[in-house]
């Protein structure tokens, strides 16, 4: 009788059998890890292994590394092929590897050993300390000092806030597929020949007449940008900002989750010693208290209004005048700004996407990368999860036989995939205990949701798509370059939260330069370059508006804030939406808007109270961004500066001291500012 074929999510290489993992996988394998894991936590504890950090290492770490791998891959599949069955595979393996984590974090036998490790005066080199000091940090954070009723609520509690997330997650997810609009063709008007042929190709598949449309963003946004039928914009603009809340399908309501969330996070915080939430989450970040990120904030909103108040008057005199839009509507303001933009600087983003073919926009985004940080990037053989992934080695251009790391790219948007774009760590670069050092590369998964290639042409990528493309990886880049051995401070773990973004934003700069554009852009049907006067007008326009997205950010990041600071907050998150908007935006809003109910980032994705580390972090990029201009944008020592200083270090010490040792001062606000044409 043959032997069982082997779990693939127990596989312990860098290139997963994605092909052979099958929703039935995953709680065997989860099941097997974590009894690996329990054990070694019992035996890490024991007085059989000393208080010495490779032995402790020895045991736990190896273990614990081992499930998170496993965890990985099935929450990467769960967000990017997602499935009925897989979700209730992963929704059932959820809340044991929840419960394992929350009660490593606040064993006390383990607290009580890794600070003894911490405090015993040996000589540990400082990504050690590093290490040492954020675990003891996060000992305290995950409850480990709790005792009796209390501990048991605070694992009751961190057990609920995964459901309610992962919950949340998928009500959105939902919500999103869900929605079609079928209208004739002739209702196309003014939507990009592209956006247009892949909604005709949606009607088609879905066996309807006429087209498609979607809210996934290859075709919402333009649609909302492009679209001549207000009715068909304010259609879809109502649809998107009442995903997933109690004006759309009653078992897609998010209102109770985040009524229930915010409630068991401002518990948490009482049981943990704090006054609130946000308090919590900033002890392991930049930030030196809540107050500061409000003002910080209120600051910037501040140095925007005046002239977000001019742009807004602007725009609606033009829709006025030009477009005949005698009130300006919510779902009207993409779309005339759009027409604004086309009559001041004589060009669109239609114009500009045939530019913009995505494997001219992968070359020029490798050769920065390689003329930069002296690296090679080249394509992999891998199994993947869909023909339309690739995959990639980094290595160092001297030793190209020798990878430093890997990464899988997923570009395009497709049904049962995420909406939104991030990277996400498969693997972390470690000097494993368990055989002398040897060193494990990582791995990193890039996910967008940009448009499929139509009618045998390359996909096309609007300007915006380019910068999200970048942005994304250069938190890959933070991830695939460290050269730190300590896993828990290798790449983007151990950095502050609101430090986390540097990396990011400070690519996003590239995509405005002419030296880079020039050498990434190939006209789709004559391959012709990207003629310098359509980059100038680019450039003009680059900050057009941006005192208004600058508030939306605000926006975003105090009504966070506020949501995690104020007692009770989770029975009045509209009423407090709608209070920030009143003190932040200056543009009209649909009284039915109800953006908080598809939230992703503060409710399922990490960055509850700290929605504020975008802007944070980017006065760091923006700083940082400002040594290349001074020393040429393109400039190999600054770049191997940088290279050493920011990625290769990692979380192995503070993200200021990081940024200091690069730029050689503190930050200042005036590089983000003049990035974004405000005084």
């Amino acid at each position: 009788m043959d032997a069982p074929a082997p779990n693939p999510l127990l596989s312990d290489g860098p290139f997963p059998a994605f092909r052979d993992i099958q929703p039935m996988h995953v709680m065997p394998a989860v099941r097997a890890r974590l009894e690996r894991a329990e054990a070694a936590l019992e035996e890490a504890v024991g007085p059989q292994v000393p208080a010495d950090f490779d032995a402790v290492s020895r045991v736990l770490d190896v273990a614990t590394e081992a499930l998170e791998r496993t965890w990985n891959l099935a929450t990467h599949l769960n967000a990017v092929a997602n499935t009925p069955e897989l979700r209730t595979a992963y929704n059932e393996a959820l809340g044991p590897v929840t419960a394992f984590h929350t009660k490593l974090g606040a064993d006390a036998r383990l607290y009580e050993k890794v600070r003894a490790i911490a405090v015993s005066g040996a000589a540990h080199p400082p990504a050690r300390q590093r290490a040492l000091s954020n675990a003891v940090r996060d000992f305290a954070l995950s409850g480990a000092a709790l005792q009796g009723p209390a501990r048991e609520r605070h694992a009751r509690i961190r057990a609920r806030q995964a459901e309610l997330s992962q919950a949340f997650s998928e009500h959105v997810l939902d919500a999103t597929d869900r929605y079609t609009l079928d209208v004739p063709e002739s209702r196309l008007a003014g939507l990009p020949a592209d956006v247009a042929k892949a909604a005709r190709a949606a009607a088609q598949a879905a066996g309807v007449e006429g087209a498609r449309l979607t809210l996934h963003a290859p075709v919402y946004i333009p649609a909302m940008q492009h679209l001549q039928d207000a009715s068909l914009r304010e259609a879809l603009h109502v649809a998107y900002v009442t995903r997933a809340s109690e004006l759309g399908a009653s078992e897609l309501d998010n209102s109770a989750l985040m009524t229930e969330l915010l409630a068991l996070r401002e518990e948490e915080a009482a049981l943990l010693g704090h006054p609130d939430y946000a308090t919590v989450s900033l002890v392991p970040k930049m930030a030196p208290s809540t107050a500061a990120v409000l003002d910080f904030l209120r600051d910037l909103a501040r140095r925007a209004r005046p002239q977000a108040n001019r742009d807004l008057a602007e725009l609606q005199a033009f829709a006025r005048d030009e477009l005949g839009i005698a009130a300006l509507q919510p779902w009207d303001v993409a779309y005339a700004a759009e027409r604004l933009k086309e009559a001041r600087f004589a060009f669109s983003e239609t114009e500009v996407k045939s530019y913009f073919t995505l494997p001219r926009v992968l070359h020029g985004l490798f050769q920065i990368c390689e003329t930069l940080f002296e690296i090679a990037i080249t394509p992999e053989t891998a199994e993947v999860w869909h023909d339309s992934v690739q995959v990639y080695r980094i290595s160092r251009r001297d030793t190209p036989s020798q990878a430093l790391a890997h990464f899988y790219l997923d570009l395009h948007a497709r049904p049962g995939k995420q909406p939104g774009a991030w990277m996400s760590p498969a693997r972390g670069r470690w000097a494993r205990p368990e055989t002398g050092r040897q060193l494990q590369t990582p791995v990193a998964f890039l996910v967008c949701n940009f448009a499929s290639p139509q009618g045998g042409q390359p996909a096309l990528l609007a300007h915006r798509d380019v910068i999200t493309l970048f942005h994304e990886f250069g938190h890959g880049l933070h991830h695939l370059l460290t050269q730190v051995g300590e896993l828990a401070v290798a790449g983007i773990s151990g950095v502050e939260w609101d430090a986390v973004e540097l990396p990011s934003q400070f690519m996003e700069n590239f995509a405005w330069e002419w030296d880079v554009l020039r050498r990434m852009t190939a006209h789709v049907e004559t391959g012709q370059a990207l003629p310098r006067a359509l980059f100038d007008r680019m450039l003009a326009a680059r900050n057009f508006h941006s005192a208004l997205a600058l508030l939306r950010q605000v926006e975003y990041g105090l009504l966070d804030m506020r949501l995690h600071t104020e007692p009770g907050s989770g029975a009045r998150v509209q009423r407090i939406a709608e209070e920030v908007r009143q003190e932040v935006s200056v543009l009209p809003v649909a009284p039915c808007n109800r953006y908080a109910h598809s939230f992703a980032h503060i409710f399922a994705g990490g960055y509850a109270a700290g929605y504020y580390s975008y802007k944070w972090a980017e006065v760091l990029s923006a700083d940082a961004f400002a040594a290349f201009e001074e020393a040429g944008v393109l400039d190999v020592d600054t770049g191997r500066r940088y290279r050493r200083e920011i990625l290769e270090a990692g979380g192995s010490r503070p993200a200021m001291d990081s940024f200091r040792a690069f730029r050689g001062r503190e930050p200042t606000l005036d590089a983000l500012l003049r990035h974004q044409g405000i005084g």
